[in-house]
């Protein structure tokens, strides 16, 4: 298996999906893309990932609609250092479902799951990975040359 770096046109770096899915669990935040009211919506939520799913905690609103009706969503995460000009952003693709009562009970002891926002009844929704597809600035010196 080769190590090699690749890198698209822009010369940024494409990343592996293990690598999409290790820089997706070091950063608490991301943003859920979905369909509402026939339009796509954006959300900030705060989030795990847990092997090859993304789980976050949610009101009865409609990111949990999403999840009861099993909607195909994106997620992206990123993480950027200003002073470098350096970052990553990756995006997830799947879709959604609602994490089962007795689910919801051993994740929430195994897993650092907790709403950012006081909820009154908060539920547990879970993000199938699909597809996952990052790309990664790097410093000047570790970028190819265009030619």
């Amino acid at each position: 298996m080769s190590t090699a770096r690749l890198f698209d046109r822009s010369r940024l770096e494409i990343l592996r999906p293990v690598d999409c899915v290790r820089l997706l669990g070091s950063v608490p935040l991301g943003r859920l893309v979905y369909t509402y009211a026939g339009l796509p919506a954006i959300r900030l939520v705060n989030f795990v990932v847990d092997d090859d799913t993304i789980v976050f905690s949610t009101g009865k609103g409609d990111k949990f609609r999403a999840a009861e009706r099993g909607d195909v969503v994106a997620f992206e995460a990123d993480d950027v250092d200003l002073e470098r000009h350096n970052g990553w952003t990756v995006t997830a693709i799947g879709h959604l479902s609602v994490v089962t009562a007795e689910e919801t009970a051993e994740l929430r002891q195994r897993l650092p799951l907790h709403s950012w926002l006081p909820m009154d009844d908060p539920q547990l929704v879970r993000l199938g990975i699909e597809s996952v597809h990052g790309r990664r600035l790097v410093p000047w010196g570790q970028r190819p040359r265009s030619g």
